[in-house]
C-alpha cells in the first residue's frame, strides 16, 4: 500500500480486556490533535465500538455491505458527533467473521489509507476468527492486555501470530508492536495480588506504550456513548497520553510503586 495513511490495529489475545474502549478513546485523541480520523470495527458480530463512540442509532450500512458492493464507502461512513475529523465505519452485527476477504480487506484499507491520516481498527480478539484479516495490512498493532496471567498468556500467542502472519513477516518486516496495559489497580499491585507491569513487559518483551488505570468511570462511559476521555478521568487521561505516543511525542510513564511475587511462577507457568 503506497499511500500515506497509517493502519494501526488493536487488538488483544483475548475479548473483555477494553479493546474496544482502547479504539474509541486513541481514535478521539488523534482527532482532537488535528489528524483525519476513521475508527473501523471489524468485531463482526458482535459490535461494540459503535455502542461506545455514540453512534449506533446512525448505523445504516456496516463495513460487510461495502466490502460485498451493496454500498459505497462513503454511504457507511458515519460522522462523529463531537469530535471534528473523527469518522466511524460500524462492524456488521448479523455476519460472521468469516465472510472477511483478505483482497477485499486490502482494498478498503487502499481507499482508506488514500483519504484518512489514521485508521484505526478494532479487531476481535486473537483467539477469534477475523483476527487475521485486522492484522494482515497493519502498519502497527496495539495489544491491550490486562495484568493477569490468562491475559498475557493469550497475548503472547497472538504476537506470535502476527509475528508469522502479517504483510510485514511475509515480506521479511517486522510488524511494530506496542502494549496497553489497562485496568492497573495499583493497590493490588502494591500487595503483590496483581502482575505489576515490569512482570507483564518481562513476559511479553514489547515496548510499552500505555499504562491505563482502573476507572469506575468507564461503565458510564460505554452506557452513554462519551468515552472518558472527555471528562479528563484517569483512564481518559491515560487515553490523551498514549495517542501523544502514537503521534510521536515522548510522554513520561506514571509510576506505580510495586511488590510483586508473581513473577518466578508465572514464567514457569508460561512455559508449560
Amino acid at each position: 500500500m503506497d499511500q500515506n495513511g497509517c493502519v494501526i490495529t488493536i487488538t488483544s489475545g483475548k475479548g473483555g480486556v477494553g479493546k474496544s474502549t482502547a479504539t474509541a478513546n486513541i481514535s478521539i485523541g488523534l482527532a482532537q490533535a488535528g489528524h483525519k480520523v476513521i475508527a473501523v470495527d471489524f468485531d463482526i458480530g458482535l459490535r461494540n465500538l459503535d455502542m461506545i463512540l455514540g453512534l449506533e442509532n446512525r448505523i445504516v450500512y456496516d463495513v460487510i455491505d461495502v466490502m460485498e458492493g451493496k454500498c459505497n464507502l462513503s454511504q457507511a461512513i458515519i460522522s462523529h458527533k463531537k469530535t471534528k475529523n473523527l469518522y466511524f465505519l460500524p462492524a456488521s452485527q448479523s455476519k460472521d467473521k468469516n465472510v472477511l476477504d483478505t483482497a477485499k480487506v486490502k482494498e478498503l484499507l487502499e481507499k482508506l489509507k488514500a483519504e484518512f491520516d489514521y485508521i484505526i481498527i478494532d479487531s476481535p480478539a486473537g483467539i477469534e476468527g477475523g483476527f487475521e484479516h485486522a492484522v494482515f495490512w497493519a502498519d502497527k498493532a496495539l495489544i491491550v492486555v490486562t495484568p493477569e496471567v490468562s491475559s498475557i498468556r493469550d497475548s503472547d500467542r497472538v504476537i506470535g501470530i502476527i509475528d508469522s502472519k502479517s504483510e510485514k513477516a511475509k515480506l521479511g518486516e517486522e510488524l511494530e508492536k506496542y502494549v496497553i496495559i489497562n485496568r492497573i489497580n495499583p493497590v493490588l499491585v502494591e500487595k503483590g495480588d496483581m502482575l505489576s507491569t515490569e512482570d507483564v513487559l518481562d513476559m511479553l518483551a514489547l515496548p510499552l506504550i500505555g499504562l491505563v488505570p482502573e476507572d469506575p468511570k468507564v461503565v458510564s462511559a460505554t452506557n452513554t456513548g462519551e468515552p472518558t476521555i472527555y471528562m479528563h478521568s484517569p483512564s481518559g487521561e491515560a487515553y490523551e497520553r498514549i495517542s501523544k505516543r502514537v503521534l510521536g511525542e515522548t510522554i513520561e510513564f506514571p509510576i506505580f510503586k510495586v511488590k510483586s511475587g508473581f513473577l518466578g511462577s508465572f514464567k514457569r507457568m508460561l512455559s508449560k
